[in-house]
């Protein structure tokens, strides 16, 4: 498989060749950095981990060259940090036991210009080499530039492949802007209640961000755990780890459909769910 530019590379954790390491591949996450995709594909991951009927690949957009760094790492140039984040996300690989790991190496500037199609196109070539079940991406309404026009890439590059040849389903998840905001019936939730130690441990190797003054793995924890607890307010809590995500096949079966008026359609029922409810429980007299 060649890719656009000489640097990106596929890591396999296990040894085995790389085509066929792709081809066994049922569950699928492009994320825009290293770490993303621990933070918000947590639930293939653990449902791929030691099973050997489905296996989990990660591809990792960007360079991440333009992190934020303190403390051990406040000196690193930005080609340092692009190989200590490299090093972070295979150990990532290794951990999770992912069927394979890509990095693309784009620089975010790159994936964020729309008239450039080389990310698509070597996000399609990924796709057609894995053939994924199901594609985990950023959902379209992360605050984060970066992630959003990933996702966005990612929605181009399945619209490029055969109807027959699609996943079954598309995942926009949760990273730089959470879903409870959402009506609980638009959610799709999944139950992290398992292997707290497996989740804890795959995001706390990305140490250039930990360490560098970003707690992501406190904060993707608590938010899972947060989570759990406040998705139902009369009943006690039956999961203790929820992650929450939008599920954005329509964008594959109606490729007419516009991203942007799909999600004003999530946006315009939790506005409508605001209103009724403060009529409802308003005084009328």
């Amino acid at each position: 498989m060649q890719f656009h530019l000489e640097s990106a590379e596929i890591f396999v954790p296990d040894g085995t060749p790389p085509e066929e390491a792709l081809a066994r591949t049922t569950h699928c996450c492009f994320a825009a950095h290293q770490d993303d995709i621990e933070i918000m594909a947590a639930a293939p991951i653990l449902a791929c981990f030691q099973n050997p009927e489905k296996w989990f690949t990660g591809v990792v957009v960007t360079d991440g060259r333009g992190s934020p760094r303190n403390g051990l790492y406040a000196q690193y140039s930005d080609e340092e940090m692009r190989l200590v984040r490299f090093k972070e996300q295979r150990k990532a690989a290794f951990v999770g036991e992912y069927a394979a790991q890509i990095m693309l190496d784009y620089p975010s500037k790159v994936v964020k210009d729309g008239s450039n199609t080389a990310p698509v196109e070597d996000i399609l070539a990924v796709l057609k080499a894995t053939r994924p079940q199901v594609v985990y991406t950023h959902n379209l309404a992360d605050k984060h530039d970066t992630h959003v026009a990933t996702a966005l890439r990612v929605i181009a590059a399945l619209r490029r492949l055969p109807p027959e040849e699609r996943p079954r389903k598309l995942y926009g998840c949760e990273v730089w802007r959470d879903l409870d905001w959402m009506v609980d019936s638009d959610k799709t939730a999944f139950d992290l209640s398992a292997q707290e130690n497996l989740q804890a441990a795959l995001l706390g190797v990305f140490d250039s961000q930990i360490s560098g003054g970003k707690r992501y793995d406190l904060a993707s924890l608590a938010r899972r755990r947060a989570n759990a607890t406040y998705f139902e307010s009369h009943g006690v809590d039956v999961q203790t780890g929820l992650s929450f995500a939008v599920d954005m096949t329509p964008l594959l079966t109606d490729t007419a459909l516009s991203p942007a008026l799909f999600m004003d359609g999530f946006i315009r029922r939790f506005a409508d769910d605001v209103r009724q409810r403060i009529h409802r429980l308003s005084s009328h007299s």
